[in-house]
């Protein structure tokens, strides 16, 4: 079985702070380093008030730090609101306080609305210069050349492994092009998944960092010791995924008995469609779906959400999961 890693929003929930947010996601990610998972990763978002991940890689260093063995990055930084000389600088940074734990994984979407793109001071039509700004990126975290006149530091020399994250084709075109792991957000976007890892395969070219394609895939998992118990966690997320079809996005919502109630049949379908790619129940039942899932998609890694409302049962779904696949 290919190894397990974790995804963490750092989520909001209803009736908590952003605070209460980060204490979880240092708890969560020292039970996954506890419980073997491979690397915790956190991912950008902006102006969102059920996600406290927006300064990623300051979340990154407070995860990193309350933790030892565990690989902790992104998933991901988008790239085209930032200067690659900045990230360059901060992921150094990160690498020089945790050396061999740092990992990059790079997006192309804004993370956020056109609106605060905006805010963000970037230009919207930054997303074209997405792989130009990959290799500038890459070039500022590898050793100097002769004459280099603009060096990162820290971060020259300190090959923080990169990742292109993608939920499309263009993605997995990119990363086969420069010879780099690839991970696909089937977690919120599971249409392409199928052919984009088709075409990175088929496509990919060694470079000095990937002798072979390396695919990871995001996968919503929710564990519990019932089918039953484990759905009605799950409305929580299902609620997330609705209220993000609605253009209604808000804080993490407890979950409720009869998820019916809340969709209509049109919101159901765009959700359910979103979350194709859940996994959910007791033990037997989340192992039998993630090993078809595994068999499908050859993937080298899978990497784990969970919007669970309870911490406790977050943690719980995640300790449940690593004795099963262990197992």
């Amino acid at each position: 079985m290919p190894p397990l890693s974790v995804l963490d929003l750092a989520p909001v929930v209803l009736g908590a702070t952003p605070a209460d947010a980060f204490r979880n996601s240092v708890r969560l990610a020292q039970a996954a380093e506890r419980l073997g998972y491979n690397r915790f990763w956190l991912a950008e978002h902006h102006n969102m008030t059920g996600i406290a991940s927006a300064a990623t890689s300051v979340v990154i260093g407070h995860v990193a730090g309350q933790t030892k063995t565990i690989r902790v990055g992104a998933g991901g930084i988008m790239l085209p609101n930032h200067a690659p000389l900045i990230i360059a600088e901060q992921f150094g940074t990160l690498e020089e306080l945790y050396p061999g734990r740092i990992d990059l994984g790079l997006g192309r979407a804004p993370g956020t609305d056109q609106l605060t793109l905006r805010a963000l001071r970037r230009d919207p039509a930054a997303a074209d210069q997405f792989p130009q700004d990959v290799l500038e990126l890459q070039a500022l975290l590898a050793p100097d050349e002769p004459g280099q006149k603009i060096r990162a530091v820290p971060g020259r020399g300190l090959k923080v492994p990169l990742w292109i994250l993608g939920s499309s084709l263009f993605g997995s075109q990119l990363a086969a092009h420069f010879g780099l792991p690839y991970a696909f957000a089937s977690h919120f976007a599971p249409d392409a998944l199928m052919p984009a890892l088709q075409v990175y395969r088929e496509r990919f070219q060694p470079s000095e960092q990937l002798a072979k394609p390396y695919a990871m895939v995001a996968a919503n998992v929710i564990v519990a010791d019932t089918d039953a118990e484990a759905r009605r966690l799950f409305t929580s997320q299902q609620q997330a995924f609705t209220n993000m079809v609605r253009g209604t996005r808000g804080l993490l919502s407890p979950p409720i008995d009869d998820i019916e109630t809340y969709w209509t049949p049109a919101e159901k379908a765009q959700a359910s469609r979103m979350l194709a790619c859940a996994f959910v129940g007791s033990r037997e039942t989340v192992r039998a779906g993630l090993t078809r899932f595994v068999e499908e998609t050859k993937a080298d890694e899978l990497i784990i959400a969970g919007a669970i409302f309870d911490q406790d049962a977050r943690v719980r779904s995640y300790e449940l999961l690593a004795e099963m696949w262990g197992a």
